[in-house]
């Protein structure tokens, strides 16, 4: 499933969940009273698991914009509030790279980049930076910066790709830009970020270089499988080892580096940021078949429309025949796509996709032991549990 030349170990042992004396328990989904929010911690509770969650990350994914910090509802156990500034001086150093001599490249770069992403692989490689004792943060901005730079740009290629209509709950760019501009921009945000990564060692240029390298080799692979109903459990775990992990663990890797990590620990973070972006992955393809469409921001079943083989319709097409017809045509209409989510999330393979997702998230919480105890490693932890749970 992952490449060998990572050479990570694996377990299963599902880590207890930390829940804080004196921790008030809702229901999920219910949102507190504000002033009971701000004084007390709260957690959400599914599925027999406990996670911790704040006020300002309630249907408005994790990372919010800067209003939220300064609002200051419920930071306390907000798994971004350790390094607020941080986050800033990225979203600052983003703005910066976005400006060109051509006003519509700035336009389209901050129409996507502005519209609501959740900045986790910033957010991850900030809090392992923190963890693993660095100081000064400049480099690790830089570099925070240039890696949500690849995965905007990404973005940008998928949307083509992909046909997209939506991105991110409003109109994708391509729809409302253009292939031929949204191409281009795409190509301007990858120049924008390795112009960034020139300035870094030679090491971070090429663990930057080779997360390229794997994303486009994961989109091609996906290729592969599109409407395949030989794709296998094996195969998709090999797609988002390439197209999601690989960029998450340069990221905690890179944090780590920056920090002057000993090699032990710059593994184990690279490790901790590969299982997270898994996480990531499965749990992004479970809301696809039972998210909320205001919530995450675009119809569910678009994988299904686009025969794109994510873990719930890979785990589907080998057991439901029906399911596996739908996923081979090539025109679903709107009741074939809602017949075929009602069947699955009427099967267990949404239980059985949550539970591989908590299975890696324990995984990357093992991966934190190695690091000392401190407020950075416990909010890196928290947001682990969260990414599980997350409701956009």
């Amino acid at each position: 499933m992952r490449p060998i030349e990572m050479g990570f170990r694996r377990s299963r042992a599902v880590p207890p969940v930390r829940i804080a004396p004196g921790t008030e328990h809702l229901p999920f989904g219910q949102e507190p009273p504000s002033a009971r929010a701000r004084s007390r911690p709260f957690t959400y509770l599914d599925t027999k698991r406990a996670f911790p969650l704040s006020r300002c990350e309630l249907g408005t994914g994790f990372f919010v914009k800067t209003a939220f910090l300064r609002q200051g509802t419920g930071a306390s156990l907000w798994p971004g509030a350790a390094i607020a500034p941080e986050l800033r001086a990225v979203e600052e150093r983003i703005d910066d790279l976005l400006r060109s001599r051509e006003p519509l490249l700035t336009e389209i770069a901050s129409y996507l980049v502005h519209s609501g992403g959740k900045r986790v692989r910033p957010a991850v490689t900030l809090l392992v930076f923190r963890a693993c004792g660095g100081q000064d943060p400049k480099a690790v901005i830089d570099a925070a910066a240039a890696l949500e730079m690849i995965h905007s740009a990404t973005l940008l290629h998928d949307d083509i790709i992909d046909g997209s209509d939506t991105r991110r709950g409003q109109v994708s760019a391509l729809r409302r830009f253009g292939i031929a501009n949204t191409l281009v921009t795409g190509d301007f945000l990858f120049s924008r970020a390795f112009q960034i990564c020139g300035e870094f060692e030679k090491i971070l240029i090429r663990w930057a270089a080779e997360a390229c390298i794997s994303l486009t080799e994961g989109e091609i692979l996906q290729g592969r499988f599109r409407r395949n109903p030989g794709v296998t459990v094996r195969d998709y775990f090999e797609i988002i080892s390439r197209k999601t992990a690989s960029l998450f663990a340069t990221g905690a890797r890179s944090g780590a580096y920056l920090a002057r990590a000993s090699q032990a620990v710059i593994g184990a973070m690279s490790e901790c940021g590969f299982e997270v972006g898994l996480v990531f992955q499965m749990v992004d393809d479970l809301l696809d078949i039972e998210g909320v469409q205001g919530r995450i921001g675009k119809p569910v079943g678009i994988d299904l429309r686009d025969g794109n083989p994510s873990l719930p319709l890979v785990l589907a097409v080998q057991r439901d025949p029906e399911v596996r017809r739908l996923f081979q045509s090539e025109a679903l209409s709107p009741s074939d796509i809602d017949g075929a989510l009602v069947r699955i999330r009427a099967s267990s393979i949404p239980h059985e996709v949550r539970q591989m997702a908590l299975e890696h998230a324990a995984l990357a919480q093992r991966a934190l032991q190695c690091l000392p105890e401190s407020e950075y490693r416990e909010h890196l932890a928290h947001l682990i549990d969260q990414l599980v749970y997350r409701p956009a």
